[in-house]
Parts: C-alpha cells; structure tokens; sequence
C-alpha cells in the first residue's frame, strides 16, 4: 500500500549505528518502505559519536531555534538533516549541546547510566513531536524504536491529548532487548510539570518500564527482536493492546 507517510522515531539507524539489530532493521524497514512509494522520514538523537562531516549533516535553520522547556529549563532544539548515504531518504537529528554532544550513549566510561538519561529522554520525543508539527507533515503511521522513543505515545496521549494533530496516525511500538538501566529518581516530578502523572512506570523509573509503560499507548506492539527477555516477553504477553509476533523486513508492511 503505497503513497502513506510513514515515520520512523528511533534511537538507532545503520549506518550511523552498526553492528546492532535494531539500527540494520531500522535501516531495511524505511528504505522498504521508501522503494515501495511511501513518504517516509526518520527521526533520531544526533549523539556524539555521529559524524557530522562522514554523513554529511546540515542545520535546519527553519526547523531549529524552538526551546524545548524541561522541568522549568529552556533547552533549545537543533534539527539536523541528512540524506540516508546513497539513497533519497531524509533522515532528521535531535540535536542539543546539554544532552547529546557526549560520544557514549546512555552509559559513562565507568557503566553508570547518564544522570540525566530521562530528561534526554523528554527533550527527544518533544523534539520530535514539535518538529512534525513544523514540517506541516502528518503521518499516517508512526514506528517507534529503542528505548527513549517510547515517550513519544506517552506524551502524545497526555501533553498533547488535546492537540488533533496526530489523531488519525496509527502508532507502532517495536520491542528490542536493550540494556536496562535506572532513570532520575525524581522523573516524576518533571513529568508533572507537564500534566503527566499516574504512570506505573513511575514506582520504578527505568529503560525497561518505560517501554513496557508505552504499551499501553499505542496501538500495536510488535517483537523487534525475535526473542524477548523475560520481562518484555511477559509484557508482550500479558498487554491488551494488539500485537505481532516477529516479523522478518519483507513482511512489515502487513502492519500498516
């Protein structure tokens, strides 16, 4: 079915990520769908480790210059652009200097996961949310990937429940084994200063109940790893939200 947009929020894409499942079918999926006649556009964070000169990255002067506030703080929002190397596919970049100019991703040299990962975390989906918004594209289908894009459907079903922009987009949650790792145990009160409260999440911030947490805000979850671990699996089993077992690459447009 082609001539739907499609767009993909992921935290990793090869080839700006190798050597992990999620980035090569992030990778597949939206060059699938891009050679199949579909509008697609990618969404990700600009973290440290991606060159800018090797992807040939520019500034949106357009897009960025909003400020993303965050528990009382303006962040401002850089949107950076690439085109997927090889291909006509444009793949957009979160940027901020506070939250992704750091070469690691979520972990310090000594393993201990960012302070701030839930606040990237935040700035990220709103991000994404308010640049859509500025692109004047609604999509029909939204895909999320890795762990941070599951504040997306979070946000979308809370902050801006009132905002019909997104009504009619239909969100995909693919699960992955990520590593998990605690998040600020004060997230809650962040969340708060943006009318978001209640979540079962919050009894226990971390990576993983987050992504579990989303389920429940989209409108079809699917196993993007083949095998979960135990508590993703048990998730997977237990939510009431429809579902999809794995699918290989040449079968994900079934989902849209």
């Amino acid at each position: 079915m082609p001539n739907q947009k499609i767009l993909y929020i992921t935290t990793e894409m090869y080839p700006y990520q190798e050597d992990t499942n999620m980035a090569a079918v992030v990778n597949k999926m939206a060059l699938k769908m891009h050679n199949e006649g579909n509008d697609v556009r990618v969404f990700m964070p600009r973290f440290g480790q991606i060159s800018e000169r090797k992807f040939q990255l520019h500034e949106v002067i357009r897009l960025s210059g909003m400020n993303i506030i965050i528990n009382d703080l303006d962040q401002p929002l850089i949107i950076k652009v690439a085109s997927l190397p090889g291909e006509r596919l444009q793949v957009y970049f979160i940027d901020n200097e506070e939250y992704f100019k750091r070469k690691p991703y979520y972990f310090d040299d000594e393993g201990n996961p960012f302070e701030d990962n839930d606040e990237r975390a935040i700035f990220f989906a709103r991000g994404v949310i308010e640049t859509i918004k500025k692109l004047n594209w609604v999509p029909d289908v939204i895909h999320l990937n890795g762990w941070m894009s599951s504040f997306v459907p979070i946000y979308l079903k809370t902050y801006y429940e009132s905002d019909s922009y997104f009504k009619d987009a239909k969100i995909v949650l693919s699960l992955y084994n990520e590593k998990d790792a605690p998040l600020a145990s004060n997230i809650d009160s962040k969340l708060k200063f943006d009318n978001i409260s209640g979540l079962k999440a919050l009894d226990n911030p971390s990576v993983k109940t987050f992504v579990i947490e989303s389920m429940d805000y989209v409108d079809v979850v699917v196993k993007g790893d083949e095998f979960l671990d135990e508590d993703l699996d048990k998730a997977f089993n237990e939510t009431a939200t429809s579902k999809s077992e794995y699918l290989d690459v040449d079968s994900i447009n079934q989902l849209y």
